[in-house]
């Protein structure tokens, strides 16, 4: 089913099962693919998308002359549960709208996302999940979810676990929202603002590192002073639905590789169940993703090498625009995953 306002296609589950144990009457995820599958059905590049991602948004990381193109592979890029175009609290029905929307984890996306790609497009084999921020985090999920399909994962800027540091960070936004009285619980009934903008400020602090803001880098993005780029982010959160952001946020909090049945909370036997070739990206100066978690990380995973890029934009060097050389950087990587 196309959906026009997206420019992309609706798979709907019925009676999906979260795992919560919650079930969804009408779950949907919309995708959008790009390039051709191939006869054996193995020439497929996953992108999940990130926080405030969408599919759109994911067209920064592919295209012509690029590592991933539609030449080569069929690109599905699919969009997260909560992020307003898939299943959301801003567009599912009663009973489950608003407030009321379930909990969904990474194991949730994952599954219904397998359901997709096997279920509906015929896929057998994915040459590669890549992704930034969540969708780097959906990258491991697959990985040790569904370690016998997935050939390689390139995480970048992300985690398999998240760490308690970033778990607190989140804490602290969602505090700042839920603190609009106009929140009200998630039944409110007209945007809670000043809550929205305050999140979104919070999130600034974060998203770049303390030299870019030493330096004053926000100039080279059109800003002439930091207060300016704070008032950016404050108008670019009001966007989005206040419950919409708080469903994907309790998601990121509880990303654990490790959290599903096959491992029952062993960390260290999940990351070692991963049989996909790895390269993780791990930016020095990204405030949430550390590069001592990524070392763990590596260490555990059989066939995986840590990249370090150094930069003062943070969590956002992987933002399309801000570093072309990071584009480099990325590309590179991928390419020896895909030789």
């Amino acid at each position: 089913m196309t959906n026009a306002q997206t420019d992309a296609q609706t798979y709907k589950m019925v009676d999906f099962e979260l795992q919560s144990g919650l079930v969804l009457p009408c779950a949907q995820l919309v995708y959008k693919t790009y390039g051709e599958l191939n006869l054996a059905k193995n020439n497929v590049v996953l992108l999940p998308t990130f926080y405030t991602g969408s599919h759109q948004r994911n067209e920064g990381f592919f295209g012509e002359n690029r590592a991933i193109n539609s030449d080569r592979y069929f690109i599905i890029s699919v969009n997260l549960f909560g992020n307003g175009i898939s299943s959301s609290p801003s567009s599912t029905p009663s009973p489950f709208n608003a407030g009321n929307f379930p909990e969904i984890t990474l194991f949730d996306n994952v599954r219904a996302q397998h359901k997709l790609l096997t279920e509906l497009l015929g896929v057998v084999e994915i040459a590669l999940v890549a992704g930034w921020s969540m969708a780097g985090c959906q990258a491991f999920q697959w990985a040790a979810q569904y370690p016998d399909m997935v050939k390689a994962i390139l995480p970048f800027c992300a985690s398999s676990k998240t760490s308690e540091h970033n778990i607190v960070f989140l804490e602290g936004i969602k505090a700042a929202l839920q603190a609009d009285a106009i929140y009200d619980d998630g039944n409110y009934q007209v945007p809670p603002e000043k809550g929205l903008k305050a999140f979104g400020r919070i999130y600034a602090g974060w998203a770049f590192s303390q030299t870019f803001y030493r330096k004053k880098m926000y100039r080279l993005k059109g800003f002439d002073s930091a207060e300016a780029l704070l008032q950016d982010w404050e108008q670019d959160h009001l966007d989005w639905d206040a419950n919409d952001l708080l469903c994907k946020l309790k998601t990121w909090q509880q990303g654990d590789i490790s959290r599903q049945p096959a491992y029952e909370g062993d960390f260290e036997t999940a990351l070692k169940a991963i049989k996909a070739k790895t390269i993780i990206i791990v930016c020095d100066d990204d405030m949430y993703f550390r590069v001592e978690d990524s070392e763990i990380e590596a260490a555990q995973i059989n066939n995986a090498e840590l990249h370090v890029y150094t930069s003062p934009w943070g969590h956002c060097v992987a933002s399309p625009g801000n570093d072309p050389k990071f584009e480099e950087f990325l590309d590179q990587s991928i390419s020896k995953l895909l030789s």
